[in-house]
């Protein structure tokens, strides 16, 4: 088992910045891929961004590359997503998952993760 937990989120004006955070905990967390979604009113849960725990390997959606950063702290098991330019577009719920990698599934997919966080809101106000 592996508990992923959100903290950050909130209001900004577009054109800020803002940061989240995912704690991971739970054995062999060195073994998974973290990943960002995020889900809007009406719309379905999209990849945002994804990192595997153990590589510096990233992965992005088109629609924040050159905007958001995914990284990681092995010392406190923990992933952030840097936020920046933010769009009111960006608006959603943003949620933190966990999944062994090497399975077969694309790092992009939602099918690639067992371990999902509560979200936390992020609104962009234009």
């Amino acid at each position: 088992q592996v508990q992923v937990l959100e903290s950050g989120g909130g209001l900004v004006q577009a054109g800020g910045s803002l940061g989240l955070s995912c704690a991971a905990s739970g054995r062999t967390v060195s073994r998974y891929a973290l990943g960002w979604f995020r889900q809007a009113p009406g719309k379905e849960r999209e990849f945002v961004a994804a990192i595997i725990w153990t590589e510096s390997t990233t992965y992005y959606a088109d629609s924040v590359k050159g905007r958001f950063t995914i990284s990681r702290d092995n010392n406190r098991n923990t992933v952030y997503l840097q936020m920046n330019s933010l769009k009111p577009e960006d608006t959603a719920v943003y949620f933190c998952a966990a999944g062994a990698y090497g399975r077969g599934y694309s790092l992009l997919s939602k099918a690639a993760y067992d371990y999902w966080g509560q979200g936390t809101q992020v609104t962009v106000s234009s």
